[in-house]
């Protein structure tokens, strides 16, 4: 294992994960390590703190049931900020008083456990989206209020229970707490309980996105091509005309709403592909190394910033709702939109609320 030092002011050697290259003598800490943890802490805390401040105040962003799943992961990834603190104040040497062996093992299970509901929301959210656009006429019956609460529990309940068992000796759940010397040295990860976690999460979350998303699109170009080929048919006729623009405004919201959440769910992935395939090499004794452990490890749970702001760049009502909870700090703001709306016209052409602000 790499140390950062062969002594400092204590006799013992200190842990550093990125070597000697991140430690400070004077300060007498991995300080590389420490400016990672804290920066991504600040990030995703305050990242995921606006979303939920801003589905608070923006209703219309609760029309999608898929609102519900976003606010878990919101949730879910503001505790995995705040857990964050624990060793970044543990290299700051604030926690020497703690069972080091206690306190690696409760970190690394909790980060695991809320990332695990950020990756079966992940696959909810793709599973409903897959039932509204299949069975229109029958979501509203088949996805209820009820069943929704109902299965946000039962995310939680499971995504506890999967990685339970690394507390009595089946294996590491990942290397969230490699920071701390105990769990990178003598908390070791065993195939068995990699393939369980593998088979039970990691596998039926991206067959299911995979399988949905993939039969949404099938099913949006065929619906397009569909229309297109009407159009090119009954182009002539008025009719045909009017009935082709109201098809393809039935057909568009749905469609921008899945590209919406699989750009998240793409993203997602990309940061969490490095960790799962260094999970399986290191568990299968292929490959070890402490950078490697490192990097993969936090590049994952910067995925947990990552949502929210791929969310308000690709939803134009979260823009919205995130404009009016900033307004009263940017005044000047505010003359400039009201300019922007006072010429509208108001007259029969005009809705209020056309169906398309509901879109991203």
């Amino acid at each position: 294992m790499n140390s950062s030092s062969d002594a400092n002011q204590s006799g013992s050697p200190l842990f550093c994960l990125l070597g000697a290259v991140g430690y400070s003598h004077s300060l007498d800490t991995c300080v590389l390590e420490v400016a990672v943890i804290l920066f991504l802490t600040v990030l995703i805390i305050t990242g995921n703190l606006v979303v939920i401040f801003v589905f608070h105040c923006a209703p219309l962003l609760h029309h999608h049931t898929t609102s519900h799943f976003i606010q878990t992961m919101a949730y879910a990834d503001l505790l995995v900020g705040v857990s964050c603190l624990v060793p970044s104040l543990s290299l700051l040497h604030y926690l020497r008083s703690l069972s080091e062996e206690l306190t690696c093992k409760v970190f690394g299970y909790m980060v695991s456990v809320l990332k695990s509901v950020s990756m079966a929301s992940l696959a909810c959210i793709s599973v409903d989206r897959y039932i509204a656009i299949t069975r229109p006429l029958s979501y509203g019956t088949l996805v209820t209020p009820c069943r929704l609460r109902v299965c946000i529990i039962l995310i939680w309940v499971y995504s506890a229970l999967i990685f339970l068992p690394s507390f009595f000796g089946w294996g590491k759940p990942g290397y969230h707490g490699d920071i701390f010397q105990w769990c990178a040295v003598s908390w070791k990860t065993k195939p068995g309980f990699s393939t369980f976690i593998v088979a039970l999460l990691y596998a039926p979350a991206a067959l299911t996105v995979c399988f949905t998303y993939g039969s949404i699109f099938r099913i949006c170009r065929q619906h397009t091509r569909e229309i297109s080929q009407r159009h090119a048919r009954f182009s002539a006729q008025m009719e045909g005309d009017k009935g082709e623009r109201g098809e393809r405004c039935e057909g568009c919201p749905d469609k921008h709403y899945a590209v919406v959440l699989f750009r998240i769910t793409s993203v997602f992935y990309v940061l969490w592909m490095p960790y799962i395939l260094y999970f399986l090499l290191e568990s299968a004794g292929l490959y070890h190394h402490n950078v490697a452990s490192f990097l993969t490890t936090w590049l994952a749970i910067s995925n947990s910033f990552c949502n929210c702001l791929i969310y308000s760049l690709s939803n134009s009502v979260f823009r919205k709702g995130l404009g009016r909870l900033f307004s009263p700090l940017i005044p000047s703001c505010l003359s400039c939109t009201g300019a922007k709306k006072v010429p509208a016209p108001v007259g029969p052409s005009h809705k209020a609320f056309p169906l398309t602000t509901l879109i991203p």
